[in-house]
């Protein structure tokens, strides 16, 4: 059964539960305050919330701010993302420290009003392993309202109080960011444009190795950067240094080298890395062939002749997908890697889509223009696991029949 749409919901004069991912960076403004570093997270949400708003909705939206585990702690208030949308939407948008107050800012709310819950994660609850707490949690949540959207795809893959329990008490739907990232992520499941390029980096391979297994039957070409890249280098049996190495994951690595080979899969390996004598930002830097890693100096980004021959592989591709930077981009030095990638996608005539997580903030932090990209995924962790073919918890429950749907749209 395919997900119900905001289309789907009658939700003029009603309270509507939205669920978005308003997880952003902060830092201090210097004042004594804090400031959002990056709102994409919040623009994302926009055509969802307007689209209520014009609909004659009041909206409480829903999120959580880092992890503060049931401890309600200032820097993790969601107030500069409530004055962040009171600048974007040109209203007040009040916040709400529990379900008391939210109940009664809804009730002083006139249509098209927006209240934010304060983070959601003050309450240990929502994230609570005890089903039975989370689901008490999501019962006096959805007292508040008529109708509950899902519309944070960076947290469909937690089972939590705000994200799956709520949406079985619901009459419910998914907001336009979470139908957009599901479509494109289906897509690249099923039949996309090729050839088919998965462009993988970031740390850890351990982080990446459901998705490589799901997709080595599905791509055509598989690039390996990043820390992750220095596994699969003693896979084959070089020396890398000091860099980052998964040691008990290189039978892992021999393996899936060994499928892709029977596949037919190209996987293209660092030809050259960017190499440091420590991991500093003015340490010194040379370059080197990824088989002369000396002793004691660790691989920092991809070198120059493998970001050419990526920048090839991803010029003539149909469809592209990048998941993880190519090196330590957040330092100037060893950005290079992470940017050629960028600019050779923002390049492409293929089909482009990147993974949100690091990748995406890297596409901002260098100043590539995101709307070069075809999608850009606002959920790391929910795009991995979707690429890993598993079920996302978030999504499954919207896929259930709704139970009450006497406000849904009637057949006209």
């Amino acid at each position: 059964m395919s997900m119900p749409s905001l289309d789907d919901l009658q939700v003029a004069g009603h309270v509507v539960i939205v669920r978005v991912d308003f997880n952003v960076p902060l830092a201090d403004d210097g004042a004594g305050g804090r400031v959002i570093t990056d709102t994409g997270r919040i623009t994302a949400a926009l055509p969802t919330i307007e689209y209520l708003r014009d609909h004659g909705a009041r909206i409480l939206l829903l999120a959580h701010l880092g992890r503060p585990k049931g401890v309600v702690t200032p820097e993790a208030s969601l107030a500069p993302v409530a004055r962040e949308l009171s600048r974007l939407l040109s209203i007040d948008v009040p916040i709400a420290a529990d379900v008391a107050q939210a109940r009664d800012e809804l009730s002083r709310a006139a249509d098209g009003g927006v209240v934010v819950f304060e983070n959601i994660r003050f309450d240990a609850r929502e994230t609570s392993k005890d089903p039975a707490e989370r689901a008490a949690l999501a019962r006096e949540l959805a007292d508040l309202g008529d109708f509950f959207v899902s519309d944070g795809f960076g947290v469909v893959h937690r089972e939590q109080a705000s994200v799956t329990e709520i949406a079985a008490l619901l009459p419910h739907a998914a907001g336009r960011l979470v139908e957009r990232e599901s479509a494109v992520f289906s897509q690249l499941l099923g039949q996309p444009d090729r050839p088919y390029v998965v462009i993988l980096g970031g740390s850890k391979v351990s982080d990446k190795l459901g998705v490589i297994g799901n997709l080595i039957s599905r791509v055509d070409r598989l690039l390996i950067g990043g820390g992750m890249a220095f596994t699969f280098l003693a896979a084959q049996g070089f020396s890398v240094g000091d860099s980052l190495l998964e040691a008990d994951q290189i039978a892992t690595v021999e393996a899936y080298l060994e499928q892709a080979k029977r596949r037919g899969v190209e996987v293209v390996l660092p030809v050259d890395v960017v190499v440091a004598d420590r991991f500093a930002a003015d340490a010194n830097v040379t370059v080197v062939a990824a088989d002369e890693i000396p002793d004691g100096w660790m691989g920092v980004d991809i070198g120059p002749r493998t970001a050419e021959a990526f920048a090839k592989h991803i010029a003539d591709a149909g469809t592209i997908v990048w998941n993880g930077p190519m090196g330590v981009f957040e330092m100037e030095p060893f950005a290079a890697g992470t940017r050629a990638v960028a600019e050779a996608m923002a390049q492409a005539s293929g089909m482009t889509v990147v993974g949100g997580g690091d990748s995406a903030a890297a596409i901002r932090i260098l100043g590539v223009d995101e709307k070069r990209f075809d999608h850009i995924s606002t959920g790391g962790g929910a795009s991995l696991e979707f690429l890993e073919g598993k079920e996302l918890p978030g999504l499954a429950v919207l896929t259930a029949a709704n139970t009450d749907m006497d406000n849904t749209k009637e057949n006209e």
